[in-house]
């Protein structure tokens, strides 16, 4: 099994591409050991020393050290955790929502349609190019004008989190949808 790494924007934060499905569909977070509890993959990417959050996606692992940790030393031993757990035939995902990101949303009725549109483009416009840094964003509610959304993975503390959302993903919103006047990240 050869399995490839890339940097992301976060430089607390690696890609790891293992060349094989990670999760069918979705995304799953796991931001402490504790919420890994029910991930075999998770689990055993938490028990390397340094490492303090993983996020996977269809067909990657992010996984992000603390800061007293480097990379070179810390990779090594996290390739070898997710080539043993693949190679042992687990499971990546113990129960059918473990850490998966599913959450409640806030938003008036009467805004459906417009959210409708928000996520048509978080969707296909946004959540591609994320994931191609090894993160996720996720929808969490639309009031009065503003858009609430949470990064995960990479994005999340990520020194240019905020510049994406406000450049990037606060832009995009405001020019097809001119009902959207900010973007704010959440934390869940």
């Amino acid at each position: 099994m050869f399995i490839q790494t890339e940097s992301t924007p976060n430089p607390a934060t690696l890609k790891f591409l293992p060349g094989q499905a990670v999760l069918e569909t979705g995304t799953a977070d796991f931001p402490t050991a504790d919420a890994a509890a029910d991930s075999p993959l998770a689990s055993r990417l938490f028990a390397v020393d340094g490492v303090t959050g993983v996020f996977f996606g269809t067909d990657f692992v992010t996984v992000t050290k603390a800061d007293a940790k480097e990379w070179d030393h810390l990779r090594p031993a996290v390739l070898g955790a997710i080539m043993e757990h693949f190679q042992s035939g687990a499971p990546v995902l113990g129960g059918d929502e473990a850490g998966r990101t599913g959450h409640g949303e806030a938003f008036d009725a009467e805004d459906g349609q417009i959210v409708g549109q928000i996520k048509e483009l978080l969707d296909t416009r946004v959540r591609p190019a994320v994931a191609q840094d090894g993160g996720d964003i996720t929808f969490h509610g639309f009031d009065r004008g503003v858009v609430y959304l949470h990064m995960q993975g990479a994005c999340a503390g990520c020194p240019s989190s905020t510049l994406t959302l406000k450049m990037g993903i606060e832009n995009l919103l405001r020019h097809y949808i001119p009902e959207v006047t900010e973007v704010r990240p959440v934390a869940v």
